[in-house]
């Protein structure tokens, strides 16, 4: 693909213009959603920015900080993940803040924080039980070993 100025297209060829139709499409900015954390209010963006959306993507498969931080900052400034692990934040509530803000951005009020916090804890056990699976029961009479043969001693003949 090629970025060109209006200058750049060849005869007949008709332009798609962006710019011009998302104006026409533009309704009001819906008003963001404010909260407080660790003394400081903060104040959602009314829609989700592309960049947040990009970036979940990319976090989803990554440990790096330095992902998690880009992700944030769209929602909450540059600064916010810093003042927040200064202030001793714990995985699980920035994970409750995270399920809070990211539901109150598509629709302010969808989610109580209370419910952010049970959605949480649901989420984190479900992974915990997934992790640590029972391995299936024996069917009786099994040696557990999975061979129909008799065990041997191990000794060559």
């Amino acid at each position: 693909m090629t970025n060109l100025d209006d200058d750049g297209l060849e005869p007949g060829r008709e332009l798609a213009d962006f710019d011009a139709f998302f104006a026409e499409q533009a309704e009001a900015e819906p008003e963001g959603v404010p909260l407080k954390l660790y003394g400081r209010t903060y104040t959602l963006p009314g829609t989700l920015p592309a960049l947040f959306t990009l970036q979940l993507h990319r976090v989803q498969h990554s440990a790096r900080p330095e992902d998690i931080r880009r992700l944030l900052s769209s929602l909450f400034g540059p600064d916010a993940v810093d003042h927040w692990t200064e202030r001793g934040m714990s995985d699980r509530q920035l994970g409750i803040v995270l399920l809070w803000s990211t539901a109150n951005v598509a629709d302010p009020g969808a989610v109580s924080m209370e419910r952010a916090a049970q959605l949480y804890d649901e989420r984190e056990q479900a992974k915990a039980q997934g992790k640590a699976r029972p391995r299936p029961a024996k069917p009786k009479g099994s040696k557990g070993n999975g061979s129909k043969r008799p065990r041997s001693s191990g000794k060559r003949s």
